[in-house]
């Protein structure tokens, strides 16, 4: 197992955990382990404060990805605390066909962290005009 930390997880107590000889995740992380405390996130969507959905994928994810990084901050956690992300799509074509666009939001947003993830098609989301909703897990050391 890989015990090596990137320099901004070792300040957070999270350790990155990648097999030896497993190929390099792009993107995400195989495995996250951490103490301290939870901080969690019911599914966000990426509406505004007034519920006004952004509009188009990318733009969605990014607002869903700044309501994260708010209730993070509510919860005195960081983006760098993150340790899980799990992302529901209405459409895998369209996560797949904008991933560019959507790794560059990604970093703008919550930065170079790649926490665990999980990426689910599902037939539709609570809220109609949803394209994303994604769930947080961070672990703010003690």
């Amino acid at each position: 197992m890989n015990t090596m930390r990137k320099p901004e997880a070792a300040a957070t107590g999270l350790r990155v955990l990648q097999p030896s000889g497993w190929p390099q995740p792009k993107g995400y992380a195989n495995g996250i382990t951490a103490e301290g405390r939870l901080v969690v996130t019911g599914g966000v969507v990426g509406w505004d404060v007034a519920g006004r959905f952004a509009d188009g994928f990318v733009a969605q994810v990014r607002q869903t990805l700044e309501n994260i990084v708010a209730i993070l901050a509510e919860g005195g956690a960081r983006p760098d605390h993150l340790v899980r992300l799990t992302w529901y799509v209405v459409d895998m074509d369209e996560y797949v066909a904008n991933l560019k666009a959507l790794g560059k939001a990604y970093r703008e947003v919550v930065g170079t962290h790649y926490p665990s993830m999980a990426l689910v098609q599902v037939v539709r989301l609570v809220e109609p005009s949803a394209r994303v909703e994604i769930e947080a897990t961070a672990v703010v050391p003690r």
